[in-house]
């Protein structure tokens, strides 16, 4: 059904310009926030908590907006598919490469982290294009064997290589990361909040993957976040900023502490470009139990 589905469907699509494409965003938009409701209440919730001083009518303002963009997602996702390699420099510009160039040339990796913000999936494909690092993107693999496949043809058909989270430690084990520019999504809910850093997060309790500091650290890799910002419909602007040049030794907590501060700062800046309906806060801390400040229980 999936092949169907793709065949039929998404390729003939991706062919489709954004211009007219946006036409059928906004067809869905209607089908799926004002007909279906799609996960509504999970976004209503989400805003409500991270923004108590807002009154409902200004969370309906919000979610409207945050629909509208992330219906213009789903289009621009499927563009992806087919779209040119000079469209993609178009679309999406890195405005200061040469911030990571600088540690190519000085034989040092990087880890590039940013959050679920505008369009991650085309940053992971226009990345490879403008930077010296040989960009490597850490993913969730979809369940749906023949879509995966699709999915990694497409965003590393200009040079990106997608790594299943799964295989992430074996990988880093035994390969060299000094010309590697890896990406991290550090905004998803973590498996084990055990294992996770819990910190305050846009006013809530919050476990927070401890993965990108373990391995910057690890690794020497350099940390660095995207700040990712929408200019228009269809283009994106991504400034880089370095979290630390000594990951090494910086106090425990620095980088995770840092990242997430700067995820929320974007947030905040502009919340109807992050991805709301996502169950970020499905996790609890256990009663008791500690923002981690040492290196105990993190893995």
């Amino acid at each position: 059904m999936s092949k169907v589905f793709y065949y039929l469907i998404i390729k003939p699509l991706s062919h489709v310009p954004l211009p007219i494409l946006y036409l059928l965003s906004d067809v869905v938009f209607l089908l799926l926030y004002r007909l279906v409701g799609y996960r509504t209440k999970v976004v209503r919730t989400n805003m409500r908590n991270s923004f108590p001083d807002k009154s409902e009518a200004e969370i309906t303002v919000l979610m409207v907006a945050f629909y509208k963009h992330f219906c213009d997602l789903i289009v621009e996702g499927i563009r992806v598919f087919s779209m040119p390699k000079d469209e993609i420099i178009r679309r999406f510009k890195i405005l200061n490469p040469e911030l990571i160039d600088q540690f190519y040339e000085q034989g040092k990796g990087v880890a590039m982290i940013a959050g679920h913000y505008n369009n991650w999936e085309m940053a992971v494909v226009a990345f490879d294009l403008q930077v010296k690092h040989k960009t490597l993107g850490i993913y969730a693999p979809l369940k749906d064997t023949f879509m995966d496949e699709q999915v990694r043809k497409s965003r590393g058909k200009y040079g990106v290589e997608l790594l299943s989270r799964k295989k992430v430690r074996s990988f880093f084990e035994k390969e060299n990361l000094s010309d590697k520019a890896i990406i991290f999504a550090n905004d998803q809910a973590p498996s084990n909040p055990k294992k996770s850093y819990w910190m305050d997060f846009l006013n809530q309790d919050t476990p927070v993957f401890f993965g990108p500091e373990k391995y910057t650290k690890e690794k020497d890799l350099i940390p660095v976040f995207a700040w990712i910002k929408k200019v228009k419909r269809g283009h994106y602007e991504t400034t880089l900023e370095v979290i630390s040049n000594d990951p090494k030794h910086t106090e425990h907590g620095f980088i995770t502490e840092s990242h997430t501060r700067m995820l929320e700062e974007e947030i905040r800046s502009a919340p109807e470009f992050w991805l709301w309906t996502h169950r970020r806060w499905k996790r609890k801390r256990e009663e008791g139990r500690e923002v981690q400040k040492t290196e105990q229980g993190i893995q």
